[in-house]
């Protein structure tokens, strides 16, 4: 049984599991199970190059970032399951209990954290009753979202990235993560607001 599993190996998802993985130390996380299906031959980030991201050197292929990210978050939070090559395909249950079903496998958690783009391709079963027009992107793009509010789709239930219906930027995206994570772990935290900070100090 996960306590966590994000769906979507992009910027939002990396930066929602390196955020919860960061916090391992935390008392109230030591024993967390997290996971995350680290798919990402659909990112938009394949055919993105970055001038105007923070912290992002100049001319950086988004598909550079996609397989460091994977690699980094391997290195440096080896305790968080990588799922590679798996597409989830239907969710069953509710809070604490749902039930993640792929094209090759099923898996327990406690909560979900989907963050797969807002391509109106998007086909997950158990999920289809939240799916609406996206508000943030011209209508002739024929996006989607999932209702949320604050990326809270349901108990047990978020929704980050584009898909929560935020712009496609990198920077919103990869705080749409972050900030879901945070949400997460205060929910760890019996409610008491908490976030995870590195520091030299």
């Amino acid at each position: 049984m996960f306590d966590v599993l994000i769906v979507g190996g992009g910027v939002s998802g990396m930066s929602c599991a390196l955020i919860l993985g960061s916090a391992k130390n935390k008392a109230f996380v030591t024993d967390k199970k997290i996971g995350i299906f680290a798919h990402q031959k659909s990112s938009s980030l394949q055919e993105a190059i970055f001038y105007n991201a923070y912290g992002i050197t100049p001319g950086k292929l988004g598909s550079e970032l996609l397989s460091e990210s994977i690699q980094d978050l391997a290195q440096t939070y080896p305790h968080i399951a990588q799922i590679p090559n798996e597409k989830v395909i239907k969710i069953e249950g509710v809070y604490p209990e749902f039930t993640v079903i792929t094209n090759k496998n099923s898996y327990e958690t406690k909560s979900i954290v989907i963050g797969i783009g807002s391509a109106n391709t998007f086909d997950i079963q158990g999920l289809m009753q939240y799916v609406e027009p996206h508000k943030k992107a011209l209508p002739e793009k024929q996006r989607i979202q999932l209702k949320n509010e604050d990326h809270k789709v349901a108990e047990g239930i978020y929704v980050i990235g584009t898909l929560a219906g935020w712009r496609s930027q990198l920077a919103i995206a990869a705080g749409s993560g972050a900030a879901v994570a945070t949400d997460i772990l205060t929910l760890w935290n019996n409610g008491v607001q908490t976030h995870a900070h590195d520091s030299i100090r």
